[in-house]
């Protein structure tokens, strides 16, 4: 993938944004955090250059001054949601985020339960938290938020909430997911501070939209893209316009609330140091892209991959026509589509002509190889290893994996297991490869390939199994797959 996004830039430049900020509000600032702090893919796919692990790594050039909130709805405990993408509860990623910023060596200073209200999951949850050594507050409902603003900004209402204990100067709030409450946490804490008479910021740190990019630029599309079933929608900041006669780029939930977060700083502190809901921002991402038509290009692809991702989601029951028509819609608002993506065309010609399913892979070098269904191998798996041959210069007709080494896994799998599909999935195909790689040169040769695959693009015309599904992102395959099974029966797994 061509280059267009100076990571080091970044780096340097956000955290110098940070501490503007901190020296804005006399030392001390929240800091809303939304997005994955942690493998931040998408960033990475439409930004190529930037890191998954940025946004983590430029916090630790602050860990001397910074400590990191926790923020969980305990709504969500009492109803055990789930992360989409990781597959784990809520309160269970909570811990996950702990361990993981404690081994980048910053400091975690608590965990908040927002809008506490007795649950009896939430109640076994602090106590588990606490048996922990973790100190944990709670953050109750508040009657008609958030308009309601004389009661919120007073005693009855963030008044009623725990006042979190910290102890450095930037004070990074983050969540699990969206709806957690971290802008209610970080307001409430600006009102704690300012009745001790601390002075206090709040400043908000997210990738996207990018602001200083244009409206319709393929960045931001592929934002909306990523958020289509959250009905985020990208717009000119009307604030921003009015006050200082620039276009700047922000979405519809910022927009709507300013009003509403305006005027509980004018409640808090007697004004306002905001007159826009992008000056509440401190991403500096848009200032460190170096090539635009190269981020350009990936965006585009990342919005073809959201389409198809949305297509087999519906066919799986758990999408439906409204997203993926929104998505068609920013397709061409980015002006692009599937014939951009030249491995869908490559895997749909292969199965036409076996009558069976197919995949195909664009290499680094813009090579297309593709893989068809045998007897030994399904598509992804023949693809997989055909790739690695090319990579490594090795003939076609010679095979990687003995007959000798597939023959009994496929015993185990049929006879032992209860499979009904011998066929080796992508997983047990790279074992089998590990194992003829102690004695076999070109085996060993096509191993050392795998990190080649990294940022490749792959087109199924099956929907794959969650096992390749995993391979390929482990491997950081772009995957897509055509919005139909390879059988007809009903269950699938």
């Amino acid at each position: 993938m061509r280059l267009g996004f100076d990571n080091e830039k970044y780096l340097s430049m956000q955290s110098q944004r940070i501490k503007e900020r901190i020296a804005q509000f006399g030392g001390k600032l929240y800091l809303e955090f939304g997005g994955k702090l942690f493998d931040d893919y998408h960033a990475s796919r439409v930004l190529p250059g930037f890191k998954p692990d940025s946004k983590i790594k430029m916090l630790t050039q602050l860990k001397d001054e910074a400590e990191i909130v926790i923020v969980i709805n305990a709504e969500d405990i009492e109803k055990n949601k789930v992360r989409g993408d990781l597959g784990i509860t809520y309160d269970m990623d909570v811990l996950r985020l702990i361990d993981a910023f404690r081994e980048y060596g910053l400091f975690v200073g608590s965990v908040v339960l927002t809008r506490f209200d007795g649950q009896a999951s939430a109640v076994a949850y602090e106590k588990r938290l606490q048996s922990l050594g973790i100190r944990v507050y709670r953050h109750y409902p508040i009657a008609g938020y958030p308009a309601d603003i004389p009661l919120i900004v007073s005693d009855e209402g963030y008044g009623r909430n725990d006042y979190i204990e910290t102890e450095r100067s930037l004070v990074v709030i983050t969540a699990p997911g969206p709806g957690s409450g971290k802008m209610a946490t970080c307001l409430s804490q600006l009102y704690h501070e300012n009745k001790r008479g601390v002075k206090a910021g709040y400043a908000k740190f997210e990738t996207f939209p990018i602001w200083n990019l244009p409206l319709h630029h393929p960045v931001n599309l592929a934002y909306e893209a990523a958020t289509a079933d959250l009905n985020d929608v990208n717009m000119i900041d009307p604030f921003h316009l009015e006050a200082y006669g620039k276009t700047t780029i922000n979405y519809n939930r910022d927009v709507e609330v300013f009003p509403v977060l305006n005027a509980m700083f004018e409640q808090i502190y007697g004004s306002s140091p905001y007159k826009s809901p992008t000056d509440m921002g401190v991403n500096m991402a848009g200032n460190c892209i170096f090539d635009d038509a190269a981020v350009c290009e990936a965006a585009r692809m990342e919005i073809i991959r959201r389409y198809y991702k949305a297509l087999c989601d519906r066919r799986k029951g758990s999408q439906n026509d409204e997203i993926v028509q929104k998505l068609e819609f920013l397709m061409k608002q980015a002006k692009t589509g599937f014939y951009a993506r030249p491995v869908i065309a490559a895997a749909n010609e292969m199965e036409k002509a076996t009558g069976e399913p197919a995949a195909a892979i664009e290499l680094p070098d813009g090579a297309i190889v593709t893989g068809k269904t045998s007897d030994l191998l399904g598509a992804s798996s023949a693809m997989l290893l055909n790739a690695l041959k090319q990579l490594a210069g090795i003939k076609d007709e010679i095979n990687l994996i003995s007959p000798a080494v597939i023959e009994p896994i496929q015993e185990l799998k049929v006879t032992h297991l209860g499979n009904h599909n011998p066929r080796l999935h992508t997983d047990e195909v790279l074992l089998a490869l590990c194992i003829c790689a102690n004695t076999d040169p070109n085996a060993q040769l096509a191993m050392q390939q795998l990190e080649k695959l990294s940022g490749c693009e792959v087109h199924s015309t099956v929907i794959l199994s969650s096992v390749d599904e995993n391979v390929f992102s482990r491997l950081g395959i772009n995957l897509t797959c055509e919005p139909k099974y390879q059988t007809e029966k009903l269950f699938h797994r």
